[in-house]
Protein backbone atom coordinates (compact mmCIF):
# COMPACT_ATOMS: atom_id res chain seq x y z
CA UNK A 1 0.00 0.00 0.00
CA UNK A 2 1.13 3.25 -0.97
CA UNK A 3 1.47 6.03 1.92
CA UNK A 4 -0.82 9.09 0.55
CA UNK A 5 1.13 12.52 1.07
CA UNK A 6 0.29 14.87 3.85
CA UNK A 7 -1.29 18.05 4.29
CA UNK A 8 1.37 19.79 4.82
CA UNK A 9 3.54 17.49 2.24
CA UNK A 10 0.96 18.53 -0.45
CA UNK A 11 1.59 22.07 0.54
CA UNK A 12 4.88 22.40 0.36
CA UNK A 13 4.85 20.67 -2.99
CA UNK A 14 2.28 22.84 -4.49
CA UNK A 15 3.88 26.12 -3.07
CA UNK A 16 7.01 25.35 -4.48
CA UNK A 17 5.45 24.67 -8.27
CA UNK A 18 2.82 27.73 -8.07
CA UNK A 19 6.36 29.77 -7.36
CA UNK A 20 8.54 28.28 -9.71
CA UNK A 21 5.49 29.13 -12.46
CA UNK A 22 5.21 32.30 -11.63
CA UNK A 23 9.14 33.36 -12.02
CA UNK A 24 8.43 31.90 -15.06
CA UNK A 25 5.53 33.96 -16.21
CA UNK A 26 7.02 37.24 -14.70
CA UNK A 27 10.19 38.16 -16.67
CA UNK A 28 9.15 36.77 -19.94
CA UNK A 29 6.19 38.97 -19.82
CA UNK A 30 7.81 42.00 -18.43
CA UNK A 31 10.67 42.21 -19.92
CA UNK A 32 9.21 41.65 -23.00
CA UNK A 33 5.91 44.45 -22.56
CA UNK A 34 7.12 46.45 -19.88
CA UNK A 35 10.47 47.09 -21.24
CA UNK A 36 11.89 46.36 -18.26
CA UNK A 37 10.83 48.95 -16.74
CA UNK A 38 7.82 47.22 -13.85
CA UNK A 39 9.23 44.88 -11.10
CA UNK A 40 6.70 42.02 -10.42
CA UNK A 41 5.96 44.11 -7.17
CA UNK A 42 5.09 46.96 -9.13
CA UNK A 43 3.09 44.93 -12.05
CA UNK A 44 1.08 43.53 -9.32
CA UNK A 45 0.46 47.02 -7.45
CA UNK A 46 -0.80 47.97 -10.85
CA UNK A 47 -2.97 44.94 -11.09
CA UNK A 48 -4.43 45.49 -7.80
CA UNK A 49 -5.58 48.83 -8.43
CA UNK A 50 -7.10 48.30 -11.78
CA UNK A 51 -9.25 45.73 -10.19
CA UNK A 52 -10.56 47.27 -7.06
CA UNK A 53 -9.46 50.79 -7.83
CA UNK A 54 -9.67 53.63 -7.33
CA UNK A 55 -8.17 52.98 -4.22
CA UNK A 56 -6.29 54.85 -1.32
CA UNK A 57 -2.60 54.34 -0.73
CA UNK A 58 -4.22 52.83 2.42
CA UNK A 59 -6.25 50.46 1.37
CA UNK A 60 -3.81 49.62 -1.88
CA UNK A 61 -1.46 48.89 1.53
CA UNK A 62 -3.78 46.54 2.86
CA UNK A 63 -4.51 44.52 -0.04
CA UNK A 64 -0.67 44.51 -1.32
CA UNK A 65 0.11 43.05 2.47
CA UNK A 66 2.94 45.83 2.61
CA UNK A 67 3.12 49.68 4.68
CA UNK A 68 1.76 52.26 3.83
CA UNK A 69 5.02 54.53 3.26
CA UNK A 70 5.87 51.11 0.82
CA UNK A 71 2.75 51.51 -0.92
CA UNK A 72 3.36 55.43 -1.38
CA UNK A 73 6.47 54.68 -2.92
CA UNK A 74 4.97 52.16 -5.66
CA UNK A 75 2.26 54.85 -6.42
CA UNK A 76 4.73 57.34 -6.60
CA UNK A 77 6.97 55.67 -9.38
CA UNK A 78 3.97 54.11 -11.70
CA UNK A 79 2.65 57.82 -11.84
CA UNK A 80 5.98 58.44 -12.96
CA UNK A 81 5.47 55.91 -15.95
CA UNK A 82 2.16 57.47 -16.34
CA UNK A 83 0.09 54.16 -15.46
CA UNK A 84 -1.71 55.58 -12.74
CA UNK A 85 -3.06 58.84 -11.68
CA UNK A 86 -3.76 60.16 -8.16
CA UNK A 87 -7.05 62.21 -7.88
CA UNK A 88 -9.06 63.68 -4.51
CA UNK A 89 -11.08 61.72 -2.76
CA UNK A 90 -15.00 63.12 -3.62
CA UNK A 91 -15.75 62.08 -0.23
CA UNK A 92 -12.38 62.91 1.85
CA UNK A 93 -10.54 65.97 0.53
CA UNK A 94 -7.88 65.10 2.70
CA UNK A 95 -7.24 61.56 0.77
CA UNK A 96 -6.16 60.46 -2.45
CA UNK A 97 -8.03 57.69 -4.61
CA UNK A 98 -5.33 56.15 -7.43
CA UNK A 99 -6.74 54.74 -10.54
CA UNK A 100 -5.15 52.88 -13.82
CA UNK A 101 -4.63 55.53 -16.56
CA UNK A 102 -5.44 53.74 -19.96
CA UNK A 103 -2.08 53.38 -20.63
CA UNK A 104 -1.90 51.24 -17.67
CA UNK A 105 -4.80 49.34 -18.28
CA UNK A 106 -3.04 48.64 -21.90
CA UNK A 107 0.05 47.51 -20.42
CA UNK A 108 -1.73 45.35 -18.33
CA UNK A 109 -4.03 43.97 -21.00
CA UNK A 110 -0.40 43.29 -23.08
CA UNK A 111 1.28 41.48 -20.20
CA UNK A 112 -1.63 39.07 -19.67
CA UNK A 113 -2.03 38.35 -23.51
CA UNK A 114 1.62 37.63 -23.24
CA UNK A 115 1.43 35.12 -20.43
CA UNK A 116 -1.66 34.00 -21.33
CA UNK A 117 0.24 32.45 -24.53
CA UNK A 118 3.13 31.49 -22.50
CA UNK A 119 1.12 29.32 -20.50
CA UNK A 120 -1.37 27.90 -23.43
CA UNK A 121 2.02 26.69 -25.52
CA UNK A 122 3.07 24.16 -22.30
CA UNK A 123 -0.25 23.59 -22.13
CA UNK A 124 -0.87 22.26 -25.51
CA UNK A 125 1.78 19.36 -24.74
CA UNK A 126 -0.37 17.99 -21.98
CA UNK A 127 -2.62 15.44 -22.80
CA UNK A 128 -6.64 16.31 -22.15
CA UNK A 129 -6.85 14.91 -19.01
CA UNK A 130 -4.12 16.62 -17.34
CA UNK A 131 -5.46 20.12 -18.60
CA UNK A 132 -9.01 19.03 -17.05
CA UNK A 133 -7.08 18.55 -13.66
CA UNK A 134 -5.05 22.01 -13.79
CA UNK A 135 -8.12 23.18 -14.71
CA UNK A 136 -9.85 21.44 -11.57
CA UNK A 137 -6.91 23.00 -9.43
CA UNK A 138 -7.12 26.61 -10.65
CA UNK A 139 -10.65 26.09 -9.35
CA UNK A 140 -9.65 24.95 -6.04
CA UNK A 141 -7.06 27.68 -5.90
CA UNK A 142 -9.21 30.17 -6.89
CA UNK A 143 -11.88 29.35 -4.47
CA UNK A 144 -9.38 29.16 -1.60
CA UNK A 145 -8.37 32.70 -2.23
CA UNK A 146 -11.66 33.88 -2.30
CA UNK A 147 -12.11 32.20 1.26
CA UNK A 148 -9.39 33.72 2.41
CA UNK A 149 -10.39 37.30 1.32
CA UNK A 150 -13.81 36.72 3.12
CA UNK A 151 -11.99 36.39 6.48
Amino acid sequence: MVNSPSVTEVASILRLAIACAARRLSPDAIVAEGRGVLSPTLTAALATIELNGPLTPSELAERERVKRPTATRTIASLERHELVTRTPDPSDGRALLVATTAAGRALLRRLRTRKTAYLARRLRDLDPEEVATLERAAEILERLLDEEKRT
